[in-house]
Protein backbone atom coordinates (compact mmCIF):
# COMPACT_ATOMS: atom_id res chain seq x y z
CA UNK A 1 0.00 0.00 0.00
CA UNK A 2 1.22 3.50 -0.74
CA UNK A 3 -1.61 6.03 -0.87
CA UNK A 4 -0.48 9.49 0.21
CA UNK A 5 -2.89 12.35 0.91
CA UNK A 6 -2.02 15.98 1.65
CA UNK A 7 -4.76 18.06 3.26
CA UNK A 8 -4.34 21.85 3.43
CA UNK A 9 -0.59 21.45 3.92
CA UNK A 10 1.40 24.67 4.35
CA UNK A 11 5.06 25.40 5.00
CA UNK A 12 6.63 28.62 6.20
CA UNK A 13 10.25 29.47 6.85
CA UNK A 14 9.93 32.39 9.25
CA UNK A 15 7.58 34.88 7.61
CA UNK A 16 8.07 33.39 4.15
CA UNK A 17 5.33 31.03 2.98
CA UNK A 18 6.96 28.61 0.52
CA UNK A 19 4.01 26.21 0.31
CA UNK A 20 0.58 27.90 0.50
CA UNK A 21 -2.37 25.70 1.50
CA UNK A 22 -2.21 22.66 -0.75
CA UNK A 23 -4.31 19.52 -1.29
CA UNK A 24 -3.06 16.51 -3.22
CA UNK A 25 -3.97 12.85 -3.61
CA UNK A 26 -1.37 10.30 -4.75
CA UNK A 27 -2.86 6.90 -5.49
CA UNK A 28 -1.41 3.56 -4.47
CA UNK A 29 1.07 2.37 -7.10
CA UNK A 30 1.12 5.64 -9.05
CA UNK A 31 4.25 7.15 -10.53
CA UNK A 32 3.76 10.84 -9.71
CA UNK A 33 6.22 13.50 -10.83
CA UNK A 34 6.56 16.94 -9.22
CA UNK A 35 7.86 19.32 -11.86
CA UNK A 36 8.46 23.05 -12.06
CA UNK A 37 11.20 25.68 -12.28
CA UNK A 38 13.90 26.09 -9.64
CA UNK A 39 12.49 27.43 -6.40
CA UNK A 40 8.92 26.30 -7.07
CA UNK A 41 8.75 24.20 -3.88
CA UNK A 42 8.88 20.70 -5.36
CA UNK A 43 11.81 19.43 -3.24
CA UNK A 44 10.37 21.09 -0.14
CA UNK A 45 7.06 19.31 -0.76
CA UNK A 46 8.87 15.97 -1.10
CA UNK A 47 10.74 16.59 2.15
CA UNK A 48 7.46 17.36 3.91
CA UNK A 49 6.06 14.02 2.76
CA UNK A 50 9.26 12.26 3.88
CA UNK A 51 9.13 13.97 7.28
CA UNK A 52 12.53 15.64 6.77
CA UNK A 53 10.79 19.01 7.19
CA UNK A 54 7.94 19.76 9.59
CA UNK A 55 4.75 21.12 8.05
CA UNK A 56 3.47 24.43 9.40
CA UNK A 57 -0.16 23.36 9.24
CA UNK A 58 -2.35 20.72 7.63
CA UNK A 59 -2.24 16.93 7.53
CA UNK A 60 -0.29 14.20 5.74
CA UNK A 61 -1.95 10.79 5.54
CA UNK A 62 -0.17 7.60 4.49
CA UNK A 63 -2.54 4.75 3.69
CA UNK A 64 -5.28 6.62 5.54
CA UNK A 65 -3.26 7.03 8.75
CA UNK A 66 -2.22 10.45 10.03
CA UNK A 67 1.57 10.61 9.60
CA UNK A 68 1.95 14.35 10.23
CA UNK A 69 3.91 13.86 13.47
CA UNK A 70 5.42 10.45 12.67
CA UNK A 71 9.27 10.45 12.48
CA UNK A 72 10.78 9.88 9.00
CA UNK A 73 12.11 6.41 9.85
CA UNK A 74 8.65 5.19 10.81
CA UNK A 75 6.71 6.49 7.79
CA UNK A 76 7.47 3.45 5.65
CA UNK A 77 8.99 5.60 2.91
CA UNK A 78 12.39 5.37 1.23
CA UNK A 79 14.15 8.38 -0.25
CA UNK A 80 16.74 8.47 -3.05
CA UNK A 81 18.71 11.70 -3.24
CA UNK A 82 20.58 13.52 -6.00
CA UNK A 83 23.78 12.64 -4.14
CA UNK A 84 24.37 8.87 -4.01
CA UNK A 85 25.59 9.12 -0.39
CA UNK A 86 27.35 5.75 -0.57
CA UNK A 87 30.00 4.64 1.91
CA UNK A 88 33.24 4.46 -0.15
CA UNK A 89 34.94 1.94 2.19
CA UNK A 90 32.03 -0.53 2.02
CA UNK A 91 31.23 -3.02 -0.72
CA UNK A 92 28.07 -2.67 -2.79
CA UNK A 93 26.59 -5.52 -0.74
CA UNK A 94 27.23 -3.72 2.54
CA UNK A 95 25.98 -0.39 1.19
CA UNK A 96 22.70 -1.94 0.12
CA UNK A 97 22.35 -3.84 3.39
CA UNK A 98 23.16 -0.84 5.60
CA UNK A 99 19.56 0.16 6.49
CA UNK A 100 18.78 -3.49 7.29
CA UNK A 101 21.73 -3.72 9.66
CA UNK A 102 20.56 -0.52 11.35
CA UNK A 103 17.11 -2.11 11.72
CA UNK A 104 18.82 -5.21 13.22
CA UNK A 105 17.28 -7.69 10.77
CA UNK A 106 18.79 -11.16 10.96
CA UNK A 107 21.61 -11.99 8.55
CA UNK A 108 19.58 -14.45 6.46
CA UNK A 109 16.85 -11.86 5.83
CA UNK A 110 19.47 -9.22 5.01
CA UNK A 111 21.08 -11.52 2.46
CA UNK A 112 17.72 -12.43 0.90
CA UNK A 113 16.70 -8.82 0.41
CA UNK A 114 20.11 -7.71 -0.89
CA UNK A 115 20.28 -10.56 -3.42
CA UNK A 116 16.74 -9.84 -4.55
CA UNK A 117 17.38 -6.10 -4.98
CA UNK A 118 20.67 -6.77 -6.79
CA UNK A 119 18.90 -9.09 -9.24
CA UNK A 120 16.23 -6.49 -9.97
CA UNK A 121 18.86 -3.80 -10.58
CA UNK A 122 21.39 -5.95 -12.47
CA UNK A 123 23.95 -5.50 -9.71
CA UNK A 124 24.56 -9.15 -8.80
CA UNK A 125 28.00 -9.20 -10.44
CA UNK A 126 29.05 -6.02 -8.62
CA UNK A 127 28.12 -6.87 -5.02
CA UNK A 128 31.73 -7.29 -3.89
CA UNK A 129 32.99 -4.11 -5.55
CA UNK A 130 33.30 -0.73 -3.88
CA UNK A 131 31.52 2.42 -5.14
CA UNK A 132 34.75 3.86 -6.56
CA UNK A 133 34.90 0.91 -9.00
CA UNK A 134 31.44 1.67 -10.44
CA UNK A 135 30.10 4.05 -13.06
CA UNK A 136 27.74 6.88 -12.12
CA UNK A 137 24.72 4.92 -13.30
CA UNK A 138 25.75 1.85 -11.31
CA UNK A 139 26.25 3.95 -8.19
CA UNK A 140 22.79 5.41 -8.58
CA UNK A 141 21.40 1.87 -8.87
CA UNK A 142 23.15 0.98 -5.60
CA UNK A 143 21.45 3.96 -3.94
CA UNK A 144 18.10 2.76 -5.32
CA UNK A 145 18.90 -0.78 -4.11
CA UNK A 146 19.44 0.55 -0.60
CA UNK A 147 15.91 1.98 -0.80
CA UNK A 148 14.38 -1.19 -2.28
CA UNK A 149 15.59 -3.47 0.54
CA UNK A 150 13.55 -1.47 3.03
CA UNK A 151 10.42 -2.66 1.16
CA UNK A 152 8.79 0.77 1.55
CA UNK A 153 5.19 1.69 0.81
CA UNK A 154 6.51 4.48 -1.45
CA UNK A 155 9.78 5.64 -3.01
CA UNK A 156 10.66 9.35 -3.00
CA UNK A 157 13.19 10.46 -5.64
CA UNK A 158 14.74 13.94 -5.34
CA UNK A 159 16.28 14.77 -8.75
CA UNK A 160 18.20 11.47 -8.73
CA UNK A 161 19.64 11.82 -12.25
CA UNK A 162 21.04 15.36 -12.03
CA UNK A 163 24.63 14.17 -11.58
CA UNK A 164 24.61 11.91 -14.64
CA UNK A 165 25.59 12.75 -18.20
CA UNK A 166 22.95 12.90 -20.94
CA UNK A 167 23.29 9.29 -22.14
CA UNK A 168 23.21 7.87 -18.61
CA UNK A 169 20.18 10.02 -17.75
CA UNK A 170 18.21 8.46 -20.59
CA UNK A 171 19.29 4.95 -19.58
CA UNK A 172 18.47 5.46 -15.89
CA UNK A 173 15.13 7.05 -16.80
CA UNK A 174 14.19 3.82 -18.55
CA UNK A 175 15.51 1.69 -15.67
CA UNK A 176 13.47 3.58 -13.05
CA UNK A 177 10.34 3.32 -15.22
CA UNK A 178 10.90 -0.42 -15.65
CA UNK A 179 11.53 -0.76 -11.92
CA UNK A 180 8.16 0.84 -11.24
CA UNK A 181 6.48 -1.61 -13.61
CA UNK A 182 8.09 -4.55 -11.77
CA UNK A 183 7.54 -3.39 -8.20
CA UNK A 184 4.14 -1.66 -8.66
CA UNK A 185 5.09 0.55 -5.70
CA UNK A 186 4.09 4.21 -5.37
CA UNK A 187 6.85 6.51 -6.60
CA UNK A 188 7.09 10.29 -6.22
CA UNK A 189 9.79 11.81 -8.38
CA UNK A 190 11.03 15.42 -8.31
CA UNK A 191 12.63 16.98 -11.38
CA UNK A 192 12.96 20.33 -13.14
CA UNK A 193 13.25 18.46 -16.45
CA UNK A 194 9.84 18.31 -18.11
CA UNK A 195 11.10 15.64 -20.56
CA UNK A 196 11.70 13.33 -17.57
CA UNK A 197 8.23 14.20 -16.30
CA UNK A 198 6.54 13.50 -19.64
CA UNK A 199 8.29 10.19 -20.26
CA UNK A 200 8.07 8.69 -16.76
CA UNK A 201 4.89 9.85 -15.05
CA UNK A 202 1.44 8.39 -14.66
CA UNK A 203 0.53 11.75 -13.16
CA UNK A 204 2.33 15.10 -13.28
CA UNK A 205 1.98 17.81 -10.64
CA UNK A 206 3.08 21.18 -12.06
CA UNK A 207 4.20 23.60 -9.34
CA UNK A 208 4.88 27.33 -9.36
CA UNK A 209 5.77 29.35 -6.24
CA UNK A 210 4.49 26.52 -4.04
CA UNK A 211 1.11 26.38 -5.75
CA UNK A 212 -0.20 23.48 -7.80
CA UNK A 213 -0.94 24.85 -11.25
CA UNK A 214 -2.31 21.61 -12.71
CA UNK A 215 -2.43 17.87 -12.03
CA UNK A 216 -2.97 15.35 -14.81
CA UNK A 217 -1.49 12.73 -17.11
CA UNK A 218 1.33 13.84 -19.42
CA UNK A 219 -1.04 13.81 -22.41
CA UNK A 220 -3.69 15.82 -20.56
CA UNK A 221 -1.20 18.54 -19.70
CA UNK A 222 0.21 18.55 -23.23
CA UNK A 223 -3.18 18.76 -24.94
CA UNK A 224 -5.20 20.76 -22.41
CA UNK A 225 -2.97 23.00 -20.29
CA UNK A 226 -5.03 24.93 -17.75
CA UNK A 227 -3.04 28.14 -18.19
CA UNK A 228 -0.22 29.76 -20.08
CA UNK A 229 2.38 28.77 -17.48
CA UNK A 230 1.63 25.06 -17.84
CA UNK A 231 1.40 25.39 -21.63
CA UNK A 232 4.85 26.97 -21.74
CA UNK A 233 6.44 24.56 -19.30
CA UNK A 234 5.19 21.27 -20.76
CA UNK A 235 6.51 20.39 -24.20
CA UNK A 236 9.95 20.55 -25.79
CA UNK A 237 10.75 22.81 -27.57
CA UNK A 238 8.41 25.08 -25.61
CA UNK A 239 5.17 26.47 -27.01
CA UNK A 240 5.23 29.67 -29.08
CA UNK A 241 3.10 32.53 -27.69
CA UNK A 242 1.72 35.30 -29.87
CA UNK A 243 -0.14 38.42 -28.81
CA UNK A 244 -1.64 41.38 -30.66
CA UNK A 245 -3.69 41.33 -33.83
CA UNK A 246 -3.03 37.67 -34.67
CA UNK A 247 -4.33 36.59 -31.26
CA UNK A 248 -7.31 38.92 -31.48
CA UNK A 249 -8.40 37.12 -34.68
CA UNK A 250 -8.98 34.07 -32.48
CA UNK A 251 -10.80 36.00 -29.75
CA UNK A 252 -7.88 35.74 -27.33
CA UNK A 253 -5.31 37.95 -25.65
CA UNK A 254 -2.60 35.37 -26.39
CA UNK A 255 -2.51 32.32 -28.62
CA UNK A 256 -0.11 29.40 -28.25
CA UNK A 257 1.06 27.01 -30.93
CA UNK A 258 3.50 24.18 -30.43
CA UNK A 259 6.55 23.99 -32.75
CA UNK A 260 5.44 20.57 -34.03
CA UNK A 261 2.06 21.98 -35.08
CA UNK A 262 3.50 24.42 -37.64
CA UNK A 263 4.13 23.32 -41.22
CA UNK A 264 6.80 25.02 -43.32
CA UNK A 265 7.15 25.80 -47.01
CA UNK A 266 9.52 27.63 -49.33
CA UNK A 267 6.68 29.33 -51.19
CA UNK A 268 3.49 29.90 -49.20
CA UNK A 269 2.04 30.05 -45.72
CA UNK A 270 0.04 32.14 -43.28
CA UNK A 271 3.17 33.59 -41.67
CA UNK A 272 6.71 34.14 -42.91
CA UNK A 273 10.09 34.97 -41.41
CA UNK A 274 13.83 34.48 -41.66
CA UNK A 275 15.68 31.52 -40.18
CA UNK A 276 18.21 32.70 -37.59
CA UNK A 277 19.30 29.31 -36.25
CA UNK A 278 18.61 25.76 -37.42
CA UNK A 279 19.31 22.84 -35.09
CA UNK A 280 19.65 19.53 -36.95
CA UNK A 281 19.03 16.57 -34.65
CA UNK A 282 18.74 13.80 -37.24
CA UNK A 283 15.07 12.83 -37.05
CA UNK A 284 14.02 16.43 -36.31
CA UNK A 285 15.18 19.93 -37.15
CA UNK A 286 14.32 22.96 -35.03
CA UNK A 287 14.13 26.29 -36.83
CA UNK A 288 14.22 29.55 -34.86
CA UNK A 289 12.56 32.13 -37.08
CA UNK A 290 12.85 35.92 -36.63
CA UNK A 291 11.31 38.93 -38.37
CA UNK A 292 7.84 37.40 -38.41
CA UNK A 293 6.01 40.46 -37.10
CA UNK A 294 4.35 38.13 -34.56
CA UNK A 295 6.86 37.45 -31.75
CA UNK A 296 10.57 37.90 -31.08
CA UNK A 297 11.09 34.40 -32.37
CA UNK A 298 8.96 31.50 -33.60
CA UNK A 299 10.28 27.96 -33.12
CA UNK A 300 9.29 25.32 -35.67
CA UNK A 301 9.84 21.59 -35.35
CA UNK A 302 10.15 19.97 -38.76
CA UNK A 303 11.23 16.66 -40.28
CA UNK A 304 14.99 16.14 -40.18
CA UNK A 305 15.12 16.13 -43.98
CA UNK A 306 13.96 19.77 -44.20
CA UNK A 307 17.04 21.79 -45.13
CA UNK A 308 16.51 25.49 -44.47
CA UNK A 309 19.56 27.39 -43.25
CA UNK A 310 20.46 30.65 -41.59
CA UNK A 311 19.12 33.59 -43.60
CA UNK A 312 16.52 31.60 -45.57
CA UNK A 313 13.01 33.04 -45.71
CA UNK A 314 10.42 30.41 -44.90
CA UNK A 315 6.64 30.36 -44.82
CA UNK A 316 4.74 28.83 -41.90
CA UNK A 317 1.17 27.65 -41.38
CA UNK A 318 -0.14 26.68 -37.92
CA UNK A 319 -2.67 23.88 -37.49
CA UNK A 320 -5.85 25.74 -36.60
CA UNK A 321 -7.33 22.82 -34.61
CA UNK A 322 -4.52 22.83 -32.02
CA UNK A 323 -4.13 26.55 -31.36
CA UNK A 324 -4.37 27.28 -27.63
CA UNK A 325 -6.16 30.46 -26.52
CA UNK A 326 -5.51 32.40 -23.31
CA UNK A 327 -7.04 35.49 -21.71
CA UNK A 328 -5.16 38.51 -20.33
CA UNK A 329 -4.57 36.64 -17.04
CA UNK A 330 -3.01 33.67 -18.84
CA UNK A 331 -6.00 31.39 -18.22
CA UNK A 332 -7.12 28.97 -20.89
CA UNK A 333 -10.14 29.94 -22.95
CA UNK A 334 -12.49 27.12 -24.00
Amino acid sequence: MGQITLKQVTKRFGNVEVIPSLDLEIGDGEFTVFVGPSGCGKSTLLRLIAGLEDITSGQILIDGQDATSVPPAKRGLAMVFQSYALYPHMSVRKNIAFPLRMAKLDKAEQDRRVEQAAAVLNLTDYLDRRPGQLSGGQRQRVAIGRAIVREPSAFLFDEPLSNLDAALRVGMRLEISELHERLKTTMIYVTHDQVEAMTMADKIVVLRAGNIEQVGSPLELYKNPRNQFVAGFIGSPKMNFIEGEEAAKHGAHTIGIRPEHISVSETEGLWSGVVSVSEHLGSDTFFHVHNTGLADSITVRADGEVGFRHGDRIHMTPRDDVIHKFDANGLRLS
